[in-house]
């Protein structure tokens, strides 16, 4: 089968904070060559490198806010997050769990470092990505999942190189949890140095990596840093991930969704008048209450 080659290597764009709890390099959308569009179904990802945050007895974070339209999804590597929102769901995620929430036709949510970590303080490492909607399923109801570290797919590496932890999708015969609207893999690549690891996606996919930690080379010729990004094109189905050191990589490929797509702040349509609708809806307290 073909190799997929990479299309660029992204390094971390200038940190800025959303809220006080959140420092982060923003990845999608960057620019035209990684807008809404083009990276399909992925929409937003937001990378809160390793980050400490001093002993702090009032958390910090980001108050009550609206979303419609799409999902979010919250990826722990170091720090815990509580979560709470106006569907009912929430909780809080530790190291390796994800939180993946469906805004879909209206939430209300909050997320705050949780309050005995906030205490301690200590490194806080992060992904937050958004995942577009289809339009039959914007307006569907809001939903709440939460997936531990231990409830993840899992396919061990031969010659101890490491392990695949899948959220969603599949590696192998090691199948991800979450459900999802469209085909979508998401998964954490934990590499031993030395791992020479193959992974093979259909070329019309969305496919991307993070390197969360360590460094890798890509197809025996891309040398890949800490906290850069990786975008392929769609131009082939396979690749393989060299660990040059113990490393993550945060693996992300997904079919895209070929509708219009018409954001502003918190809400993702497709068309204006959707838009207009979501604050209008927001206005007249139609996400529900949350204190």
């Amino acid at each position: 089968m073909k190799i997929k080659n990479i299309e660029m290597i992204v390094r971390p764009r200038e940190a800025h904070w959303v809220g006080d709890g959140f420092r982060v390099h923003n990845f999608i959308p960057s620019s035209f060559r990684m807008d809404m569009q083009r990276m399909t179904p992925f929409i937003l990802l937001d990378y809160n490198s390793k980050y400490n945050f001093p002993a702090s007895e009032t958390p910090k974070g980001v108050g009550v806010h609206p979303h419609r339209g799409f999902e979010t999804v919250t990826i722990a590597y170091k720090g815990r997050v509580e979560h709470k929102d106006s569907s009912g769901g929430g909780g809080i995620i530790g190291e390796g769990d994800v939180q993946w929430m469906t805004a879909a036709s209206g939430i209300l949510h909050k997320e705050f470092h949780e309050k005995e970590w906030s205490k301690k303080g200590g490194d806080f490492h992060m992904v937050q990505l958004w995942v577009n909607l289809p339009a039959k399923d914007k307006m569907s109801e809001a939903k709440y999942q939460a997936i531990t570290k231990e409830q993840m797919g899992k396919e061990l590496l031969e010659n101890n190189a490491g392990f695949i932890e899948v959220i969603a999708g599949s590696y192998n015969k090691a199948k991800g949890p979450v459900s999802t609207f469209t085909p979508i893999n998401l998964m954490n690549a934990n590499l031993k140095k030395g791992a020479n690891v193959p992974f093979s996606f259909p070329e019309n996919f969305t496919t991307a990596l993070l390197v969360i930690e360590g460094s890798i080379k890509v197809n025996s010729k891309d040398e890949v840093a800490t906290d850069h990004f990786v975008l392929f094109e769609n131009d082939g189905e396979n690749f393989i991930i060299q660990a040059n050191e113990d490393s993550i990589i945060l693996i992300l490929s997904g079919e895209p969704i070929n509708e219009p797509i018409v954001s502003h702040g918190p809400f993702v349509m497709n068309t204006k008048e959707e838009i207009a609708q979501a604050f209008e809806d927001f206005g007249k307290g139609k996400f529900g209450h949350l204190e």
